[in-house]
């Protein structure tokens, strides 16, 4: 009997790697599904979900306010800040009205970064969409295909590497989020199309954990694999990164992390930055 393709988007770096790392190694029995891993930026990834594109994917929270009515969130799968994030660097010291001034380059207009980033300033602020993975060098080299680049919301393992090219951080988002309302910064979550039905949505949400219980649990071999995906990172840069974003967090929200999400959007809403009143939705957690 031929398996139910479910088309799964993630991003290509090594806390999603090791999170599918079970699915994409057959690691794990998948009844009657069968996953078809797509990797591409997260930016492009909410993109693919807004046209409904795939059954399974990788989305960003701030994303997800638009994907609510086609996209469920997964109950595992979370990438949280847990008092540090996403970063605002700079090759100098730049005061808060030098920042809004800006241009400053950024990974994407859906991403949660992008959303924090403003909750933090209050306001708009002029920027330059730059692929996530080219914003250090454009920063440290003050523009972007002829643009001029003042700063650089810095994603994934940027957070870690920053300091390699030069740079400087003014304002960790994630620290700054945590210290305000005493939550995590909710950045990512895996999403599935509600029109997969309740039951294939409840079986796949099971095999999703059970891919991320696996990498906890047999880690080495995990990370060995992430490493493939870790632009220049070492064996300890990328255990110590996939440690940030795949933990307890990542098995399940818990309430805490359900109310992170409400809130996060809550703000974005009330401030403006969010156009449509999000309906947050997560799948009932497995057994």
């Amino acid at each position: 009997m031929s398996k139910q393709v479910i088309r799964t988007g993630h991003s290509p770096d090594p806390d999603d790697a090791f999170m599918f790392y079970a699915l994409a190694r057959d690691k794990i029995e998948t009844g009657p599904y069968r996953f078809e891993h797509l990797l591409e930026d997260i930016q492009s990834l909410n993109q693919r979900a807004g046209r409904g594109e795939l059954e399974l994917s990788a989305v960003s929270i701030h994303a997800y306010a638009y994907l609510s009515d086609r996209y469920v969130l997964c109950s595992c799968g979370a990438s949280m800040g847990d008092g540090y994030g996403p970063m605002v660097v700079a090759r100098q010291e730049l005061s808060r009205q030098q920042l809004l001034q800006g241009p400053v380059a950024v990974p994407g207009e859906q991403t949660s970064a992008f959303l924090a980033l403003h909750l933090y300033l209050q306001q708009r602020f002029p920027y330059v969409v730059v692929p996530f993975d080219q914003i250090l060098p454009a920063v440290a080299q003050g523009q972007w295909q002829g643009q001029p680049v003042a700063a650089g919301l810095i994603i994934h393992e940027g957070q870690l590497t920053y300091a390699q090219h030069g740079l400087r951080c003014l304002v960790d988002l994630g620290r700054w989020w945590k210290q305000r309302t005493g939550l995590p910064l909710p950045l990512g979550g895996n999403a599935l199309r509600r029109d997969l039905g309740r039951q294939a949505i409840q079986e796949i949400n099971r095999l999703l954990y059970q891919s991320i219980r696996y990498a906890l649990e047999h880690r080495q071999e995990a990370l060995e694999y992430a490493l493939g995906f870790g632009r220049g990172l070492d064996q300890r840069t990328n255990d110590q990164f996939v440690g940030m974003y795949v933990n307890q967090w990542t098995l399940d929200w818990g309430a805490e992390g359900r109310r992170a999400v409400e809130q996060f959007l809550e703000e974005g809403y009330q401030q403006g930055f969010i156009t449509r009143r999000p309906q947050v939705e997560f799948v009932p957690s497995p057994g």
